[in-house]
């Protein structure tokens, strides 16, 4: 691992609340801070996890991350590369996955595949090896020409992080990306993001799911109320805790601090 593959300097995204929002929420403003002020680095080449209960922001700072939604201050750098500033280049060197992209189901993994890699100027040589590469390690070649709508949710999950990949990015974004997977199809991306890591990629995840982090993550960002709590490795932060327990403890204190 070398130098900083992904710098985030106080980051910070509000959003407009409705009146149903506010009185599920059970708060008077009509605005919520998802994101305050937010600062953290990922090093080249290593898993990153972003740890938080829903609602802590993480999903907000991936997307700004990836250029989906606009920081209303601050600003991240992707290989020096600036959100603000130069967003389209960002996205050109970033492969974004979430649980919650819907495919076309009209559409075949092999068409969206070709789709997404035309949009990248992937050499045709290099697209049709890399797909046969990928479908062939996740078991999409039997599916390749089935409309998405008739795929399983796990083999839907397992085309979204082929896509994500398929013009092969040095930095890739995944929002939660075992979630609502059975175990199998879980075992499947956990290992992949470890092959990524081998293949000297850089990789941040957000998630909740302690057993994740703890299994893939070479580092760790506890984020609550859109700020990082503490962050650095698992060995380093938890000492003798488990990470439950010290993740746990800062959502106690947090709680204590209102």
């Amino acid at each position: 691992m070398g130098s900083e593959a992904i710098k985030i300097e106080k980051l910070t995204k509000t959003f407009k609340l409705s009146s149903k929002q506010q009185k599920e929420r059970k708060i008077d403003s009509k605005k919520i801070t998802a994101v305050n002020e937010l600062s953290f680095s990922v090093n080249q080449g290593e898993i990153f996890g972003l740890l938080g209960a829903n609602g802590a922001g993480k999903t907000t700072t991936l997307r700004m991350l990836a250029c989906l939604i606009k920081a209303d201050s601050g600003d991240a750098f992707i290989n020096g590369v600036s959100i603000v500033k130069s967003p389209e280049e960002v996205r050109r060197q970033i492969g974004f996955l979430t649980s919650e992209l819907k495919l076309e189901e009209f559409f075949t993994p092999d068409y969206l595949f070709d789709y997404f890699c035309d949009l990248h100027q992937v050499p045709d040589d290099i697209k049709n090896k890399r797909k046969s590469e990928l479908f062939a390690r996740f078991g999409i070649d039997s599916f390749a020409h089935t409309k998405v709508a008739n795929l399983s949710t796990g083999m839907k999950q397992k085309v979204s992080l082929v896509i994500a990949v398929a013009h092969d990015p040095n930095v890739i974004i995944f929002d939660e990306p075992t979630n609502g997977l059975d175990i199998i199809t879980a075992k499947v991306v956990t290992d992949f993001l470890q092959e990524l890591r081998q293949n000297g990629k850089t990789v941040i995840i957000s998630t909740h799911i302690l057993s994740l982090v703890e299994k893939v993550c070479d580092r760790v960002g506890i984020i609550i109320g859109g700020k990082i709590a503490v962050c650095g490795t698992i060995q380093d932060l938890t000492k003798e805790k488990s990470l439950e327990d010290l993740f746990f403890e800062l959502y106690e204190k947090d709680g204590d601090d209102k």
